[in-house]
């Protein structure tokens, strides 16, 4: 469009900018505090939101699981040992494996000796095991190949019992077991991260606040109990106290809280020179006020990514000693108990092992990456 043509258009297009004092400078988008920007980008990341409904979900059905059924966690019956999970619904979809049926694939030289070991392992109840040919042979040996399904509940005349993940060798009910298991190995992890949460961030504040002579004493303390190996401290929780919940928790605090603390000194060392502490310093505020006032809540989101991810390690740490007999002793249920019975069985029972093992992963997975998106969200790089 030329000069021209711009000078004939109607002057009614045309309305002054009027600028006034207090619009001249306005923000475009409402300003946002620190712990909103946070929230907000926590919110926006899908992975991290799903992992915590699924860990929000675990914490309730482990409070509410074992109440679900009519068998308690200690309740044996011999007679109903080593029974395969079974649910009402999903018994009539074999494929799921919740049908309550125990199948096995045996080979031979013939179908007929195929079948006879299939009989010798479900102890030769022939009217409820069904055969499919997988291969007839040659006549060489484990030529011939069949699968073979056992209907246990049907063989002890169990039709209108369920066990929604079957029962371990003294007839437990996995269900039961499985979620109390959950509960003792959460509540493990959570008092352990708790106390280390408290003690390491006062040891590592009080070191790095003061520093000189205070912080060089106090960092060779760390150095000693950061050299001792977690397994020794067990051992000698074992001499002093009963195996269980209180031992493993002891044992988790001793030098668990060497990381927090660390973490912790570092972070007040870089602020503690900072302007807002020299003023607070100048005003007469004591120095635990500075320490809890001012410097622990400039760190609260390094403090809390930092204790998301002791959770998960305390969750792995408790299993891992209950798996090798040094944790919870029987018969109580954590997941590392029940994944150490579940492996003597796996061969046969394989079910008894897949789901405290599953189920652990999941923990284990959904507390990293919960804690990868804190971390995120804590980063004012990542806001937007």
């Amino acid at each position: 469009m030329d000069q021209k043509n711009v000078n004939n258009l109607p002057k009614e297009l045309f309305k002054p900018l009027v600028r006034k004092e207090d619009t001249s400078e306005k923000i475009s988008r409402p300003s946002r505090t620190f712990g909103q920007n946070a929230r907000r980008t926590l919110f926006k990341n899908i992975p991290a939101m799903i992992s915590l409904v699924v860990l929000i979900l675990i914490i309730i059905m482990s409070i509410i699981g074992p109440f679900m059924n009519k068998y308690g966690s200690n309740d044996q019956n011999l007679d109903h040992a080593k029974m395969p999970p079974r649910v009402p619904g999903l018994e009539k979809v074999s494929w799921l494996g919740f049908d309550g049926t125990l199948s096995d694939e045996l080979t031979g030289a013939t179908v007929e000796q195929a079948t006879q070991k299939a009989y010798m392992r479900f102890n030769n109840e022939e009217d409820y095991i069904d055969i499919k040919v997988i291969s007839d042979g040659d006549g060489s040996p484990n030529s011939a190949e069949i699968k073979a399904t056992y209907h246990i509940y049907k063989a002890k005349g169990l039709e209108d019992t369920y066990y929604w993940l079957g029962t371990d060798q003294l007839g437990r009910d996995q269900w039961t077991r499985l979620w109390e298991g959950t509960r003792v190995s959460l509540i493990i992890a959570f008092v352990a991260a708790l106390l280390d949460l408290v003690i390491g961030v006062a040891y590592g504040g009080i070191s790095g606040y003061y520093g000189g002579r205070v912080d060089n004493v106090m960092q060779r303390i760390i150095e000693i109990l950061s050299g001792i190996p977690s397994l020794v401290v067990i051992l000698l929780m074992m001499l002093i106290l009963k195996p269980g919940m209180t031992s493993i928790i002891i044992a988790l605090v001793i030098t668990g809280w060497t990381g927090m603390a660390r973490i912790v000194r570092g972070e007040v060392l870089k602020l503690k020179s900072q302007e807002f502490v020299l003023a607070a310093k100048t005003l007469g505020t004591s120095d635990g006020k500075i320490i809890r006032k001012h410097l622990i809540p400039n760190i609260s989101g390094i403090i809390i990514v930092n204790t998301m991810f002791t959770i998960p390690s305390a969750v792995f740490f408790e299993a891992f000693l209950s798996f090798i007999g040094l944790g919870i002793a029987p018969p109580k249920a954590s997941l590392g108990s029940l994944i150490d019975i579940g492996f003597d069985n796996m061969q046969i029972y394989p079910y008894m092992l897949v789901f405290p093992a599953a189920l652990l992963s999941i923990i284990m997975i959904a507390f990293n990456i919960l804690g990868d998106g804190l971390r995120d969200a804590f980063d004012p790089k990542m806001h937007k």
